[in-house]
């Protein structure tokens, strides 16, 4: 028996899967058990895509403005330079390791306002030293910011 697919719209930007208003294919276990019942995605029925088309009609000036809004934002981003002190070993190798959630944190410091799931780590920092940490502003707006992490003092 051949797997089946279904099509459905998302409401939500999902890792490896989509961004919102995109219409993908996934397994049917998937879509009834995780993306629908959680109202991540929507059936794309002919209406529902007949729907999208025209609520994308509507709302592509306000995408436009988004992005151009994120793009602004990158462009201050890029002049920071974050310093982040962490309770750290003789080698440097620090006591857990930098979190999205502390990235958050020291950009609210600096007036940004930016959520945990735009914060990603191309390696995880679980060391003393210079990093690059990715903040995804929009879905084609990805700001790469320098941090550098440091001994707290005790």
């Amino acid at each position: 028996m051949a797997a089946r697919s279904v099509e459905v719209i998302l409401k939500t930007d999902i890792d490896g899967l989509g961004h919102k208003y995109d219409i993908v294919k996934v397994r049917p276990g998937y879509a009834w058990n995780y993306l629908l019942p959680k109202g991540l995605a929507e059936l794309a029925t002919d209406g529902a895509k007949r729907h999208l088309a025209a609520h994308l009609r509507q709302i592509a000036q306000r995408l436009a403005q988004e992005k151009a809004a994120a793009e602004q934002l990158a462009q201050t981003l890029s002049t920071l330079r974050l310093q982040l002190r962490m309770l750290a070993g003789k080698e440097g190798k620090l006591f857990g390791a930098v979190t999205p959630q502390q990235i958050v944190n020291l950009l609210a410091e600096h007036g940004y306002r930016i959520e945990r799931r735009q914060v990603h780590f191309p390696v995880p920092i679980r060391t003393l030293g210079d990093f690059i940490v990715q903040i995804r502003l929009h879905r084609e707006v990805i700001v790469s910011l320098p941090i550098e992490v440091l001994p707290a003092e005790e």
